[in-house]
């Protein structure tokens, strides 16, 4: 019996290890296949050897790109509104979750009830853009940062991790004069890092991917993210100009534009894969303990 049950246990343990290094390689190899290609040279792109290898490594596409100052453009746009959206985004929620977190707020099951209402019912897109148009934030940062301003989800996750710490210390603080914002700045803020810097990476990313909202309400390029661009290049072909640069065929463009269509995916998310090991011992650990706290 012990040999059996230990056999079925390696038996299960190599199926779960040969499981993983799938899910390994198929998470994976999407973003290692399009580094290759990005660095692969056009032809070998063409005649579709670039599998596993890249070939003739070249960085021509990459050149091109630094060279380009709309990319830049784009990129300085895409790090100014994640940076103003994650501030005001972290500023806002906390300030709603530590509010919703008091027992002894008036109304405060209304409020919750309203808030999660909207996770199941919004306004709509064409409601949101008329409100957004009539407040004048068309065509400005605003109107990418401010809307979004509370996550719902997030605010919930954070509210339960409030209402995990001590009542006793908030109730000691007031004794010793203390009001609300000092409260929250100087007692719950830092005994709350893990939940802070989980919705800081929650909130970075959807900013940094963020696509739609952009494409809705920017009408000048100059106002572009580098996502917009992105799909400029993919769909429209924004780097037509640069056939005469590097290839003269139409074959030969094509290859060039994927290359250019990968190589700026590339640069796009190495900010988040930089920041991500940063962040990644809070990152479990503040959802975990936000999802199971009160």
């Amino acid at each position: 019996m012990d040999r059996q049950a230990t056999l079925a246990s390696r038996l299960l343990d190599g199926m779960i290890i040969f499981l993983l290094l799938v899910l390994v390689f198929i998470t994976l190899y999407p973003l290692y296949y399009i580094f290759i290609v990005s660095i692969s040279d056009g032809s070998a792109v063409n005649r579709g050897v670039v599998k596993f290898i890249p070939h003739d490594v070249t960085i021509e596409a990459y050149k091109i790109i630094f060279k380009n100052k709309d990319i830049w453009h784009a990129y300085s746009n895409t790090l100014l509104y994640t940076v103003v959206g994650t501030a005001i985004n972290v500023v806002f929620t906390a300030m709603c979750a530590f509010s919703l977190s008091r027992k002894d707020m008036y109304g405060r099951n209304v409020f919750i009830f309203m808030i999660a209402f909207t996770m199941f019912l919004s306004g709509g897109m064409i409601p949101t853009y008329l409100v957004i148009q009539k407040l004048g934030l068309i065509d400005t940062m605003w109107a990418i940062v401010l809307p979004p301003a509370i996550n719902t989800f997030n605010m919930i996750i954070m509210k339960t991790f409030f209402e995990g710490i001590p009542v006793s210390l908030q109730e000691s603080a007031f004794l010793d004069g203390a009001n609300d914002i000092q409260i929250l700045l100087r007692i719950i803020i830092p005994l709350s890092m893990p939940i802070m810097a989980t919705m800081v990476l929650f909130y970075a990313v959807h900013h940094w991917n963020s696509f739609f909202p952009s494409l809705l309400y920017l009408n000048s390029k100059d106002m572009y993210p580098v996502q917009v661009l992105l799909r400029n290049i993919v769909i429209a072909g924004e780097f037509a100009d640069q056939q005469g640069e590097i290839g003269s065929a139409g074959s030969s463009f094509r290859v060039v534009a994927a290359n250019y269509k990968y190589a700026v995916i590339i640069i796009t998310i190495i900010p988040i894969l930089v920041v991500y090991p940063y962040l990644q011992k809070h990152f479990a650990k503040g959802v975990m303990i936000g999802a199971l706290k009160g």
